[in-house]
């Protein structure tokens, strides 16, 4: 199964599934994609030699750029990880049930437009929370509104500051995001069989 990771930002969950997957016979990692030419995670990508591409959003929304593109890396599933812009409706088309993303939150509290990064977990501290945590789940055309696979839980104490469960975030995603990748595909693997 050929991968592809769309990514925005430092690419910390990006390097993570691509080192977890590093020697398998099953799943590859073939591409990075990046609305930001500035975006830290090529620079990982290119460390562990994995291509990549700046698709900027306006390209990102022509089918006449982006399906080409994951056509020629032969790619079978994407994963959004840290990646901003909505996916569009043809992509989501194109690949049913075959888009996952992380979001730094328990959906459906703390998601939709404008939700990402420290938004969300600023919006946890100022609801009053007492935990908070991650959603894996399919891409479909309502932000944050697709079909949850997993989530994982961390208690957020009163204390806790917005950096603070930042981190408590981050630390579910390196623990649990590949893993949780890894349980999807081979599933889908038994069901092609």
């Amino acid at each position: 199964m050929n991968i592809a990771i769309f990514v925005s930002g430092s690419g910390t969950n990006c390097e993570n599934i691509i080192r977890h997957f590093q020697g398998s016979e099953s799943i590859s990692i073939k591409l990075v994609v990046s609305n930001r030419s500035d975006a830290y995670a090529l620079e990982r990508a290119k460390r562990l030699g994995v291509p990549s591409a700046i698709v900027p959003k306006a390209k990102l929304n022509d089918p006449d750029v982006i399906l080409p593109l994951l056509k020629e890396y032969g790619i079978d599933f994407i994963v959004l990880a840290g990646f901003l812009p909505l996916i569009p409706d043809f992509l989501i088309d194109a690949y049913p049930r075959r888009i996952v993303n992380i979001h730094p939150a328990l959906l459906p509290k703390h998601g939709g437009k404008g939700m990402w990064g420290h938004h969300v977990h600023e919006a946890v501290k100022a609801a009053g929370d007492t935990e908070t945590g991650i959603t894996i789940h399919y891409v479909s055309p309502v932000c944050d509104g697709g079909e949850i696979i997993a989530q994982f839980s961390t208690p957020v104490a009163p204390d806790d500051t917005p950096d603070t469960i930042a981190d408590k975030v981050h630390v579910l995603e390196m623990a649990h995001f590949p893993e949780m990748l890894q349980q999807l595909w081979e599933k889908d693997e038994e069901q092609d069989c």
